[in-house]
């Protein structure tokens, strides 16, 4: 692993999950990151984009809880099985990281339009299309168009999902529910034994669909260890 930076915290910052609240990464820069490294970050609850490594050390709060799911012990539930058969005329693959500007587009559409957010080429570029680590990119067509778009890390042991957009065009497809599924598959077909999902805020909506991909497990800040999720902890 090359260290551009070695980890030190950020300035405190705006939460963007959790109104009203301040935020603050213990953050590094670096690239040359292989497998069992990255298993290493993931499983000690960091996320990434691009070369910058990052993990919450907000004063007061530990609100942003790690999720991964059991590739082995996933089974889809009712009504994520109803998407995966809603989104059958799909044609999804899984390759290397690979610009392309149809991408950009759903990128950029995807954050105009679900978060009013204008964004950069060069941004995106940094973000998804620079890798730090072993990574792939899934691409959805619906027959010869690209619909959907996602990055993936991988790791000696898992896939971990870092960014997923989708022409909202195709809104009522649950697009981001589907991908969830297939990349689980993907990890199950490669013989890997987690899916990591990000961050789960109890009182964040956009985040509540994470807990409903069972088994999971999420990590306990305070002894850094993993534990089941439950129907009681996971509503």
């Amino acid at each position: 692993m090359l260290v551009h930076k070695p980890p030190h915290l950020s300035a405190p910052f705006p939460c963007s999950y959790l109104p009203g609240r301040t935020a603050q990464f213990m953050q590094l820069y670096a690239e040359d990151v292989n497998g069992d490294e990255l298993d290493f970050f993931l499983s000690a609850g960091w996320r990434k984009f691009g070369i910058y490594y990052f993990s919450p050390a907000c004063a007061d709060c530990r609100e942003c809880v790690p999720i991964r799911v059991s590739v082995r012990d996933y089974k889809p539930s009712h009504s994520q099985r109803r998407i995966t058969r809603k989104n059958r005329d799909l044609t999804v693959t899984f390759g290397p990281l690979r610009y392309s500007d149809r991408a950009f587009e759903i990128y950029r559409e995807h954050s105009l339009n679900r978060f009013g957010r204008d964004v950069e080429r060069e941004d995106f570029m940094n973000g998804f299309c620079v890798p730090s680590c072993p990574c792939l990119q899934s691409e959805y067509y619906l027959e010869d168009k690209l619909v959907a778009i996602g990055f993936i890390d991988r790791s000696e042991n898992a896939l971990s999902s870092v960014y997923f957009a989708y022409s909202t065009e195709y809104l009522r497809r649950g697009l981001g529910i589907f991908s969830v599924v297939r990349e689980i598959d993907y990890a199950r077909e490669l013989g890997l034994r987690h899916y990591y999902l990000g961050y789960w805020i109890k009182d964040n909506r956009s985040m509540a669909y994470k807990a409903s991909f069972r088994v999971n497990e999420r990590m306990d800040w305070e002894s850094a260890r993993w534990r089941a999720g439950s129907a009681s902890s996971f509503p």
